[in-house]
């Protein structure tokens, strides 16, 4: 067994909704809080118990909203409550991790951190952890470093990132710099990628130094990096936190670690990528839930609930059941049926990303009760 990591600290961001996998996902009850893979613990769960040999308990914390604070520290036992880090509202990543990296630095100025989102489903432990330490010794040497999954299809709902020239770091296996991003690709230019071989997946993994994030969050949003710096600096006092937070937090920028960040460390040449030889999804809707929970056999029928009544014939795609309804599914391929006590949804695979569009109609329409 390998020892933790002395000056690491993981941050799980563990924010949104996850609107494309409504109504099984909601406002009360994102995706992270669900078992997605019938794994028997929540993708939180199995999030912490990836990151727990690299750090131990104590060094792990979880950057949410306030409304989900019970229910993370009930899935996250051993969490130390000052590790449990609250947002008064939605505010993007590069404020939550920022944040996070702010209060970690004061504590423990020579910290490296990593961010691993709260609901991404990652198999092949082992091979995840190699790729952390890999990581991990490259954030050493003073630059920000992510973790790109080798693709294993032309996928068009992931970010791709471009592959630059070698990097030799000691201690790190296979490591480059970062020539560019590339955004969600069509199906022709995806193709192209996995060809040429030099593109990996965006899994939205970062590891760095704290000191260095800071800077370059400093460098490209200066009003950004001073918020966080005054929280981070009320931060452990608890008389002091609360004011603070409702009164700087909705005021920061709202704006992503990739653009604050990550793009701009790879103009200078001070982003990184090791590859990770591991299996990755952000079970970003209910195609990818269905593939995952059907081993990727595309003429299964997936069914997910504790008490699910499901009869099936000649059907593919997933059936998600909270009721105690019998759903019959004949003759038809590639579908998606989710039954709640308070909503039903039907689609395909092939529109399982309009999800979305139904949310945001709700939202329009004010039925805030089924969101």
């Amino acid at each position: 067994m390998l020892d933790h990591i002395p000056d690491f600290y993981a941050v799980i961001p563990a924010g949104g909704v996850g609107s494309r996998l409504w109504p099984l996902s909601r406002a009360d009850a994102p995706k992270f809080l669900h078992d997605l893979t019938g794994s028997g613990h929540s993708l939180l769960r199995d999030t912490w118990n990836r990151l727990e040999p690299l750090t131990g308990p104590d060094r792990i914390a979880v950057v949410t909203g306030r409304a989900h604070r019970a229910a993370v520290e009930a899935q996250l036992p051993g969490i130390a409550d000052r590790n449990v880090i609250l947002e008064s509202e939605p505010r993007d990543s590069a404020a939550a991790i920022g944040l996070a990296a702010a209060i970690l630095h004061r504590r423990h100025p020579d910290v490296i951190i990593g961010s691993f989102a709260a609901d991404h489903v990652i198999r092949g432990t082992r091979v995840f952890e190699f790729a952390v330490r890999d990581a991990v010794e490259v954030a050493r040497e003073g630059y920000i470093c992510t973790i790109g999954i080798a693709p294993s299809e032309p996928a068009v709902g992931f970010g791709y990132i471009k592959r630059g020239g070698e990097l030799i770091v000691e201690g790190a296996r296979d490591a480059s710099l970062v020539e560019r991003f590339v955004e969600k690709p069509d199906l022709e230019t995806a193709r192209s990628y996995v060809a040429d071989r030099s593109y990996l997946w965006n899994a939205g993994m970062f590891i760095s130094r704290a000191d260095v994030l800071l800077a370059e969050i400093e460098a490209n949003s200066p009003e950004l990096h001073a918020g966080l710096l005054e929280l981070a600096e009320a931060w452990d006092d608890r008389e002091r936190r609360g004011p603070a937070v409702d009164r700087i937090w909705p005021r920061l920028r709202k704006i992503a670690i990739d653009y604050v960040v990550a793009e701009p460390a790879a103009e200078k040449g001070r982003l990184a990528v090791v590859p990770g030889h591991f299996d990755w999804d952000d079970v970003g809707d209910f195609a990818s839930l269905a593939k995952l929970n059907s081993n990727g056999r595309g003429n299964d029928l997936a069914i997910l609930g504790e008490n699910a009544r499901v009869l099936s014939d000649a059907a593919s795609g997933i059936v998600v059941s909270q009721t105690s309804r019998v759903i019959s599914i004949i003759g038809v391929k590639d579908i998606v049926v989710v039954d709640t006590d308070d909503a039903l949804l039907v689609t395909t695979s092939e529109h399982a990303q309009r999800v979305k569009s139904v949310v945001d109609a709700l939202k329009v329409t004010g039925r805030g009760d089924v969101l």
